[in-house]
């Protein structure tokens, strides 16, 4: 896919500041510090689109980013930042769920993953609340490039058996922002999303 505009639309905390939902989305999601501004930058190839920081647990709003004005590709806050305060943690679940359960346009959300690290409660709980949404499926292993090629491997088993994902069907798909290594897997997996008719009901139900 070619981008030819990537704008920041909006940045909200409640439902009410949220852009019209107008249009496909696609959300991202992961830890603090799993790579997640720095990709989401590699993928629409704008530097500094998404702040990117060194200090974990920077994105605490959900921000929506209109690309070529035909869809959006939305960043929600990152979870398990032992710094944050309790306020903000007891709040995180409500604002991301509010997002998941009542917005049509959202169609996916991409699981962002460390490669290095068996995925965590948190990732593991993740997993299954967008299964249950009927947004869960597209899994990416971040920082690739810290691992050896026969390393790579079992990790990805690890993060498969962890998150109860089939290898053949739902395998992860490893990226390195800083060697800007398989964006074209992910680019194609975020096409053939966008092309589907709409996401199941949740928990399965039709």
């Amino acid at each position: 896919m070619l981008i030819k505009s990537a704008e920041l639309a909006a940045v909200a905390v409640k439902k009410s500041q949220y852009p019209p939902d107008d249009r496909r989305e696609i959300a991202f999601a992961g830890r603090s510090n799993v790579g997640k501004s720095s990709l989401l930058n590699l993928i629409v190839g704008r530097r500094g689109l998404a702040r990117v920081s060194g200090s974990p647990g920077k994105t605490r709003t959900i921000n929506f980013y209109d690309i070529n004005g035909s869809f959006r590709i939305v960043d929600l806050p990152g979870y398990g930042f032992t710094k944050a305060s309790k306020s903000f943690t007891e709040g995180w679940g409500a604002m991301v769920e509010s997002y998941l359960k009542g917005r049509e346009g959202l169609v996916c959300v991409a699981l962002l993953v460390d490669i290095r690290h068996r995925p965590s409660p948190q990732d593991i709980q993740m997993a299954e609340w967008l299964r249950h949404y009927g947004l869960g499926g597209l899994v990416v292993a971040t920082k690739a490039d810290k691992v050896s090629r026969g390393e790579a491997g079992r990790r990805m088993a690890d993060i498969c058996d962890a998150l109860g994902l089939d290898p053949k069907a739902d395998a992860p798909l490893p990226v390195s922002a800083l060697k800007k290594t398989g964006l074209e897997g992910l680019w194609a997996a975020l096409d053939r999303t966008l092309e589907r008719e709409g996401r199941p009901a949740p928990g399965g139900a039709t």
